[in-house]
């Protein structure tokens, strides 16, 4: 290629100097969506649904199992407890919540540039959670090690797009499962400085996370202010199982956060309509939420929905459809009504590698995410398999596209810059503006720029070796890892934590489960 060529396409040595500055561009910690959430029903609706909610908890009940403690909270707070079934009168779940569970909290980080504001207008955007395998393109699929969980906290670092580092972002396999929790935290706090999801797996493991937050933040802190997010799944329909409730009374005691979320299958775990899944996620998510209240108001929680449809034919789990996306819609409408943070959504797939299934499934799911106003989105990059796989060129492909939903939730751009008057009366009929100052001046970040997309031309793209976009994924996550620096830390910080984790595996022989 010639270098008058070279120039046109580039924007010469000007465009080149652009293109480099471009990845110094400051970035915001978190998203600060500029436009109303798109709603699917009226008010009238909303309220029916709501009115469902109640239905359930006060006719049929929600089951706490093998936690008499939480038994003895909802009873004191008025809930009618039969063994461990547990009906709410009409109402009581809601005020309690709306009483003291916060409409916004912040999550600080070990790094203050990097912690998030969680509720309003803002979105956080985290990787995916749980998969016990991973793929790649050299070594397919597998069972995770604790490496590759090692990997994805520094990709989460390293991308610009992912606010959040995270939980389980894979399961290190080859770790006890009652020591894992252990390395997973710290790899959280090692290799990143962003904020970070802490162990459900049972309470003990919970306790482990608060201890190793008041290792890097002091104890005082922690009990002041929120510095863990977890996640805690309703056994759907109607249950919250021990070591759930566990989890959440040790998190909520603690002050920290917990993402309430019934995690729905339409069909088997909850009827196949979109209004019916609404009114048992709220209701499922209203009884966690009330519980984590009773056990210390103000404690932040997060109304979580996790709805997929699923194939009447088979059984399995689907990705994409129109009817989560309904149902996600809906269930975000609901939490700004009761006034707390919602969580939902993600970049989700059944597809079992990065094709063109995973690329519409994916899109199809993130776009509701966005436009539904979601503050909390997990399983942002890397899903595949319905969560049984992260993959890593998955997992850079969806950061990219989420770098594109970083630039459409700012929405249009109304100043004087952005009007671009001045331009167009400079400019004249019938000139291009491609050297005009004000499009020199907004090279830098005119249009959002894809690390994964090829826009050359045919031949510069046989020339490059004809790769796909898995391909150059592949390469793009290699050079990531190949080139991340791990955040300082302070050494007395990091060897305490050490010292825990020593401790704790110590004191309890290996065990699987």
């Amino acid at each position: 290629m010639t270098d008058d060529l070279h120039n046109r396409r580039t924007g010469g040595r000007a465009g080149r100097q652009a293109a480099r500055a471009h990845s110094a561009v400051a970035r915001a910690p978190f998203l600060t969506r500029t436009m109303a959430p798109f709603e699917v029903l009226s008010e009238e609706g909303l309220s029916l649904i709501e009115h469902n909610a109640d239905v359930i908890l006060q006719e049929v009940g929600l089951e706490f199992r093998g936690d008499p403690e939480a038994l003895r909270l909802l009873r004191d707070a008025g809930a009618d407890v039969q063994g461990e079934r547990v009906r709410f009168p009409a109402g009581l779940c809601r005020s309690i919540v709306q009483a003291s569970a916060p409409r916004t909290y912040v999550q600080h980080a070990r790094n203050p540039e990097r912690s998030v504001t969680i509720g309003g207008m803002n979105t956080v955007f985290a990787p995916n959670y749980g998969s016990p395998f991973v793929r790649d393109l050299e070594g397919g699929r597998r069972y995770a090690t604790l490496e590759d969980f090692q990997n994805f906290v520094k990709l989460s670092y390293a991308s610009p797009n992912l606010h959040h580092s995270g939980g389980t972002v894979c399961e290190p396999t080859d770790v006890a499962v009652n020591k894992r929790h252990l390395d997973m935290v710290y790899a959280h706090i090692r290799y990143s400085d962003k904020p970070f999801m802490g162990s459900v797996t049972a309470p003990e493991r919970a306790a482990d996370t608060v201890e190793m937050a008041k290792i890097v933040f002091g104890a005082d802190f922690v009990d002041q202010n929120a510095v863990v997010t977890s996640l805690i799944n309703a056994n759907s329909p109607l249950v919250w199982d021990a070591t759930m409730l566990g989890a959440l009374r040790t998190y909520a005691a603690a002050n920290q956060a917990c993402i309430v979320t019934p995690f729905i299958l339409a069909g088997a775990m909850a009827p196949v309509t979109s209004a019916g899944v609404a009114a048992q996620t709220l209701a499922e998510a209203l009884g966690g939420m009330t519980l984590a209240q009773l056990v210390r108001p103000g404690a932040p929680v997060i109304l979580g929905s996790f709805a997929s449809s699923m194939s009447m034919q088979s059984g399995a789990p689907t990705f994409g459809t129109p009817e989560p996306a309904l149902v996600l819609y809906t269930m975000a409408a609901l939490a700004r009504r009761l006034g707390v943070p919602f969580r939902s959504g993600g970049s989700l797939t059944a597809s079992k590698i990065e094709d063109a299934q995973a690329a519409y499934e994916s899109a199809a799911t993130l776009q509701p995410t966005v436009l539904a106003g979601t503050n909390f989105v997990l399983h942002a990059a890397g899903w595949l398999e319905g969560g049984l796989t992260i993959g890593y060129e998955k997992f850079v492909m969806d950061a990219d596209q989420l770098g594109m939903m970083s630039v459409f939730a700012k929405g249009v751009d109304l100043s004087e810059n952005g009007q671009a008057l001045d331009a167009i009366r400079e400019n004249g009929p019938g000139q291009h503006f491609l050297g005009t100052a004000h499009t020199l001046a907004n090279f830098e970040t005119a249009f959002y720029r894809s690390e994964i997309a090829d826009n050359n031309s045919y031949e510069q793209w046989l020339e490059g070796g004809e790769l796909d976009a898995r391909a150059r994924a592949h390469r793009l996550w290699k050079k990531m890892l190949a080139e991340y620096e791990a955040p300082v830390i302070d050494p007395a910080v990091d060897e305490a934590l050490r010292d825990f984790v020593a401790r704790r595996k110590a004191s309890m022989p290996d065990a699987a489960e």
